[in-house]
């Protein structure tokens, strides 16, 4: 991986710090190179071979030099719940916003969220689609977004998501990579 600017560096530190590896695996470095200079990519990797590490690496990175939020398009609640609580166990700052919360709750994360303090926000294909959702994002930097399991954009597949489709519209208010 190209050093652009010591992203190289920010991006093997985060590796090391959160994650505790010391060397990308396949195909990881490409695309979060990618991310990190500003670059749209497209993740096919097999299941258990990092592709999480290829949108939290630079998401890290970003928040660590103060570009921003990364939101994060999940379809399942309980894959957001998985992924947000190993990395606030790693010591990252990361929420998500879903159906099955308080009012309480939501108001507190979209809170944390507005002033700054997530990393990463994970929500569903159904509320990065609102227009109340795409109005909050108009209101704080936004470094990186990411599309997890982006295979349920399929209509030829059983889990597909229609909302998935709206995503385009993301690019209406948010200038980060995809």
């Amino acid at each position: 991986m190209a050093d652009a600017g010591g992203m190289t560096s920010d991006a093997l530190a985060v590796l090391g710090d959160v994650f505790g590896y010391s060397a990308f695996r396949a195909g990881q470095a490409e695309a979060i190179e990618a991310a990190l200079s500003g670059r749209d990519a497209a993740v096919v990797l097999p299941t258990g071979s990092g592709k999480s590490i290829c949108y939290q690496v630079p998401a890290i990175a970003h928040a660590r030099a103060g570009r921003g939020t990364t939101i994060v398009v999940s379809p399942l609640i309980a894959l957001m719940q998985d992924q947000v609580g190993a990395l606030i166990a790693k010591g990252v700052s990361a929420g998500a916003l879903h159906s099955h919360q308080e009012d309480d709750g939501q108001a507190d994360l979209v809170r944390q969220f507005l002033s700054g303090q997530l990393d990463l926000l994970y929500v569903s294909p159904e509320r990065a689609a609102k227009a109340s959702f795409r109005r909050m994002l108009e209101r704080v930097p936004i470094a990186l977004v990411a599309i997890d399991e982006a295979h349920c954009v399929s209509q030829w597949g059983h889990d597909f998501r229609p909302d998935y489709m709206l995503l385009r519209e993301l690019r209406d208010v948010v200038d980060a990579p995809l």
